[in-house]
């Protein structure tokens, strides 16, 4: 009963919300400093907390060593385990080894422009932080569009892609800047529409707003948008250049994309803050339907930053899991995918959702209820598998077509063996 009652007051040393420290420093510059100064001490303060006790532990323990872990042993290899203890200290050997390394830049590149991109590409990574949750009151900016300043800032990078690999003079480089191009326009649009469903039935933008509806109706926005959920994933994954969707680094076919002509830290700069979108994208995805920081009334002993923290490793795992186990796909069937299924089941989901609004809004006058939100829930997860298979067979696509054939297992190594059939013929 004590350690209940030490969490959940609002004291400077209550773990369960950091903002009680930032208070009290805050409150004390606040004293001594001229008027007005500590608002900027006091986003400064946010960013290097933030950074300390969440970016920089997850791109080095999470997104470095722990990705490597997980898809060495997803396939049947150790991972690191040279450097350190178990390996752990791969990641400051890595740093270290790409700061050795010379930066090299073609004769005829353009220099300022391929000098300037990785800079560019690190900035919107940094801002992505400020307008995500880390508690009820461990927030930088809580401003009512944080939905479309994510959506807008993480647009940014695509732009710094595009000059780093128009500016090294190489047509792999090109080719692979303007695969990211592509990629990001056509699933952008579907990723969006999943979105604004998560809007209409939550009825904000704000990202501290989405979590509070998700904590008053004891329901997370997953189980009420399955499908946007799916979409989310699926976009982000091909917007972030991620296995099976990297093909704008496609080793077999570009060399490396537009990082061709990129060494030393100037890669790794691209490199390390490709793994910061994609826990920021986690982020996101932990706040808008996840819960955030809410637990169903556990948070109020579990520390809800911890929770937050827990719940973004979790989806960032999907990254790891995919990135594991799939194949690279083809330039061409990604965008076939993107614009043939993914922009119209993202347009049918929308529908089904706006129904179910104005639905809610006539049965109900309004007023939200818990029995409601369990029927649309059981509704829309039902239409989600329905619409996914009924668009799918539509566009032609038939399990019996594609059936793998079954393993053939021999004892010596040799050339073509030709293909027996069951019943004995070839």
């Amino acid at each position: 009963m004590t350690l209940l009652v030490f969490l959940a007051s609002k004291n400077w040393y209550d773990i369960r919300d950091l903002s009680n420290i930032s208070r009290v420093i805050l409150e004390g510059l606040d004293r001594f400093l001229p008027s007005g100064i500590v608002y900027v001490v006091a986003v400064l303060l946010g960013f290097v907390a933030s950074f300390l006790i969440f970016v920089l532990p997850s791109q080095l323990i999470v997104g470095v060593y722990g990705e490597r872990k997980i898809i060495g042993r997803m396939q049947s290899r150790l991972g690191p385990n040279r450097v350190g203890p178990k390996g752990l200290l791969q990641p400051i050997a890595d740093a270290i080894k790409l700061m050795q390394k010379e930066a090299l830049t073609p004769k005829f590149a353009d220099k300022a422009v391929m000098w300037v991109a990785p800079i560019i590409f690190v900035a919107p990574c940094v801002l992505l932080f400020a307008v995500i949750p880390f508690g009820p009151n461990m927030i930088i900016a809580d401003i009512p569009v944080a939905l479309l300043y994510f959506l807008a800032v993480s647009s940014i990078p695509v732009l710094a892609a595009f000059m780093a690999g128009w500016s090294a003079n190489n047509k792999y480089s090109l080719y692979g800047a303007m695969r990211i191009v592509a990629m990001t326009i056509s699933y952008e649009v579907p990723l969006v529409m999943a979105l604004m469903g998560v809007v209409l039935f939550t009825g904000t933008l704000s990202l501290q707003e989405m979590v509070l509806w998700q904590k008053s109706n004891d329901i997370w926005v997953v189980f009420l948008q399955p499908l946007a959920f799916a979409i989310y994933f699926i976009c982000v994954s091909a917007e972030l250049n991620r296995t099976p969707t990297d093909i704008a680094e496609a080793e077999s076919e570009i060399v490396a994309g537009y990082l061709t002509e990129y060494s030393g830290m100037k890669w790794g700069l691209f490199y390390g803050m490709d793994i910061g979108y994609a826990i920021a994208a986690s982020a996101f995805a932990a706040t808008v339907f996840l819960g955030g920081w809410s637990f169903f009334g556990l948070d109020k002993y579990i520390p809800p930053w911890a929770i937050f923290i827990a719940k973004t490793h979790l989806f960032y795992f999907l990254f790891i899991w995919t990135r594991g186990t799939l194949p690279r796909l083809r330039l061409d069937q990604l965008m076939t995918f993107a614009w043939k299924f993914m922009l119209p089941v993202a347009l049918i989901n929308l529908v089904v959702v706006a129904t179910e609004r104005m639905l809610w809004q006539e049965l109900t006058d309004g007023k939200l209820t818990q029995g409601y939100l369990y029927l649309f829930a059981i509704v829309n997860i039902a239409m989600a598998v329905a619409i996914v298979y009924a668009w799918a067979r539509m566009l032609g696509y038939s399990p019996k077509d594609e059936t793998p054939m079954r393993p053939r297992l021999f004892n010596d190594a040799r050339g073509y063996v030709p293909v027996v059939s069951e019943k004995g013929g070839r």
